[in-house]
């Protein structure tokens, strides 16, 4: 069986996000409705009309990518181990990419030049992720598969247990772990040590997960 087609209005919403991700990395916050535009092949009115305005664009950004690193947290498997490391995975690979690390480095240069664009930016991206994980952490400490105590300062441990030092690495042009089988080492031991810090008394915590000696 084919594919069904992309309808024309999803394909060019795909390659305006793609002019987006594409021009933040070069340009930072001072991107604008034009250049989008242009490097999208399509009129600013189209914009205008599709995201309303430029913070409605970037929210749509935003929110595709959300949706992509939290989709194993929304399927709602009946393995909380393996939705973490699928999250975990997702995210991770997410932050390896170059234009992600090139991004991040210029936005923070920015950032105060451009307070108001910075403080919606990690709210609309790192404030909805964390509240996002927490919205699952809290409904698996209802469910009895972890101890109860607060999600959001739980969620907000786990996310920085997944990260490491591994975005510093890039950040700073040293050895990271840019191999898929790497990062997956590093994503179950984070998990496994999150799982038995959150254990409770009827659900044993997983063995931890062994690391390779190199990157």
């Amino acid at each position: 069986m084919q594919p069904s087609p992309i309808p024309s209005a999803d394909r060019r919403r795909q390659r305006v996000h793609r002019a987006v991700r594409e021009l933040l990395a070069e340009q930072g916050f001072r991107i604008s409705m034009d250049a989008v535009a242009a490097r999208a092949g399509c009129s600013k009115q189209t914009l205008y009309s599709q995201f309303g305005s430029k913070q409605g664009l970037m929210q749509s950004v935003v929110r595709e990518r959300l949706d992509l690193t939290a989709s194993s947290l929304d399927l709602g498997g009946e393995d909380p181990r393996q939705t973490l490391i699928n999250f975990a995975l997702e995210h991770l690979e997410h932050l390896c990419e170059p234009s992600v690390v090139a991004t991040c480095q210029l936005l923070s240069a920015e950032a105060h030049e451009f307070p108001e664009d910075a403080q919606t930016l990690y709210r609309d991206g790192c404030d909805t992720l964390q509240q996002r994980l927490a919205n699952w952490i809290e409904s698996a400490m209802r469910n009895g598969r972890l101890r109860h105590d607060q999600p959001h300062l739980a969620a907000e441990l786990l996310l920085s247990m997944i990260v490491g030092l591994d975005f510093e690495r890039q950040r700073f042009a040293v050895p990271h772990r840019a191999r898929l089988s790497a990062r997956r080492h590093w994503a179950e031991y984070a998990v496994d040590a999150f799982l038995r810090a959150f254990a409770t008394a009827e659900i044993p915590a997983a063995d931890p997960a062994p690391i390779p000696q190199n990157n």
